[in-house]
Order: structure tokens, then C-alpha cells, then sequence
């Protein structure tokens, strides 16, 4: 197939395009700047700007683009930042693909399980509703922005997205480092549920959905059994063999993310009864071996 992917030097896009193309699949990355090789095609989010004409030909369109939650400190203007990159983004490729005279069969979204805000321990799945507070409502717009490819008569699939396991980099690319310097812990109490998810799982999920004609709007890709931040703490240690004595107190996550610390501190109980129910295996379906993985 000839697919287009956005976001494509991130932690999953480069995960995607490297497991597309050795698959014999053409991608097309769009690119925030004029192109400089063949497989590029130039879009700029905040212009909701799309050079559809290199769209044309492509089956389907992966849209991974966004600027990092965890990237620094959420002040206003980083919220706004935030807030943009993903809706003005989602709508400029929506209405893009919308207006192509032979439209590609599948436009999947990448989101995030912020859409259901703190679950505490109730567990969730594609048929909750949203939650409160900052993340969700941007989760909200961010999917709402797709509606010209759904009118359009595209299958479109939002891949709500948890924490995924990775060292190139995401939230769990920075505690590798800490948990090898013998100085994780647990965030808080250690009581919050934690979404989980192995790059290689994220990455075939994406894919799963791409090929399942049936598996449309929200899509949870999370691995079956989320944990604890003190499960997850202690699985760290126990895998890296390092002790996980430090306790990080909400007040120093305050102090150094700002609002963010309220989503890290809370709790997203999250499950993929759909991916599951379209017969998806996980490869790394426990935290260890997710972990693990990350690691080869």
C-alpha cells in the first residue's frame, strides 16, 4: 500500500514507517518544511496547510502529529500549543484527504486515553465518556476535528493511545535512565493505574487497525492489564535489578510540571476491549515483558 504518515521522526512514527517499509509498503511523510526527498510531502499545522496533491494515490493516512505533553512545563502558552498542534492539525488533514477525488479507505487518528480523564479505579473502555479538565477537552476537540473525513464517507479510527514503553524516548524513554541510577520510585502514593502499552504492540495495533475494515472511531491501545504506578515501580526494579526506595511527593510534580502533575498523579484504568474483540494479539501484554522488550 501507499500510505501517508504524519509525525514521523516521533517515538511511534519512526517505529511505524521503519516497520511499513520493511514490509514492502510505500509511505509518504509530511514534513513541516519544503521537501527534500521523494517520500516527503509538505503540510504546516498551524496554516492548516496540506499539499493534497501528494496525498493522492495513498490508501490510508496515519496522523501522529502533536506536540509533546511531557515536553516541558505546561504553562498557558504551552497549553495553546498543545491544544493546536492537534486540532488545527487533525482538521488540516481531514479536510485534505475529504477533498481528494479518490479519498484514501482509512484515516486513523492518534489520540490519547487523556480523553477519559481520572478513572481512579474504575475500569474503562471505548464506550466511557470523557472525563474532565484539560486533556479531555482537548481529546474532545482533537477527534471532533476529524469530521470532514467522516462525512466524507472515510473510515476514520482515533487510537487512544496510554504510556507507551519505549528508551528512544516518551515519558518512559526518561525513566529508564533514573531507574538505572538506582533512584525511581513510585509518584505519589503509587495507588494511580497506569495504561500501558510495548512500542511493538503500539505499532502492530496501528497497523491491526489500518487492515481491519471493521474497527472504526475509538480504538483503546492499551496493553489488557493496566497497573499500579507501585505495580509498574516495582516491575522496573525487579527487571533492571535496581532498587526502587524514592518516593517523588506530588508537591516537587507540581513544582516541576506545573498542571500536568494533576494527569500524572491521576488514575486511567484503561482497557481495549475493541482491539481485542477484532481478534488483536499483544506480543508484550504484561508490564515485564513490555519492559523487556524495550530493552532488546
Amino acid at each position: 500500500m501507499r500510505i501517508a504518515v504524519t509525525g514521523s521522526t516521533g517515538l511511534i512514527g519512526t517505529a511505524l514507517v521503519r516497520s511499513l517499509r520493511e514490509d514492502g509498503h510505500e509511505v509518504v511523510r509530511l514534513v513541516r518544511r519544503a521537501p527534500r526527498a521523494a517520500d516527503e510531502v509538505e503540510w504546516d499545522p498551524a496554516r492548516q496547510y496540506v499539499d493534497a496533491a501528494g496525498l493522492i494515490g495513498c490508501e490510508a493516512v496515519v496522523h501522529l502529529a502533536g506536540a509533546g505533553v511531557g515536553e516541558q512545563r505546561w504553562t498557558a502558552a504551552y497549553k495553546k500549543e498543545i491544544r493546536d498542534s492537534r486540532v488545527l492539525g487533525t482538521a488540516a488533514i481531514a479536510e485534505a484527504v475529504a477533498s481528494l477525488e479518490e479519498p484514501p479507505r482509512v484515516l486513523v487518528c492518534g489520540t490519547a486515553v487523556g480523553y477519559y480523564g481520572d478513572t481512579g479505579d474504575r475500569a474503562v473502555d471505548e464506550s466511557a465518556p470523557p472525563g474532565a479538565g484539560f486533556l479531555p477537552s482537548v481529546c474532545e476537540e482533537w477527534e471532533d476535528a476529524a469530521a470532514p473525513a467522516e462525512e466524507a464517507g472515510i473510515r476514520v479510527a482515533f487510537a487512544r493511545t496510554g504510556l507507551v514503553v519505549a528508551r528512544e524516548g516518551g515519558a518512559w524513554g526518561r525513566l529508564f535512565p533514573v531507574f538505572r541510577a538506582g533512584l525511581g520510585g513510585r509518584l505519589g502514593k503509587g495507588r494511580q493505574f497506569w495504561s500501558f502499552i510495548s512500542l511493538h504492540d503500539e505499532v502492530a495495533a496501528l497497523r491491526h487497525i489500518v487492515d481491519t475494515d471493521t474497527l472504526s472511531g475509538p480504538v483503546n491501545l492499551t496493553a489488557p492489564d493496566p497497573l499500579t504506578n507501585r505495580e509498574v515501580t516495582a516491575a522496573m526494579g525487579r527487571v533492571l535489578r535496581r532498587p526502587t526506595l524514592f518516593t517523588v511527593p506530588p508537591i516537587a510534580l507540581r513544582v516541576y510540571l506545573g498542571d500536568f502533575a494533576e494527569d500524572v498523579l491521576g488514575s486511567q484504568r484503561v482497557l481495549p476491549a475493541k482491539l481485542l474483540e477484532s481478534g488483536f494479539t499483544f506480543s508484550h501484554p504484561s508490564i515485564e515483558e513490555a519492559i523487556r522488550a524495550a530493552l532488546d
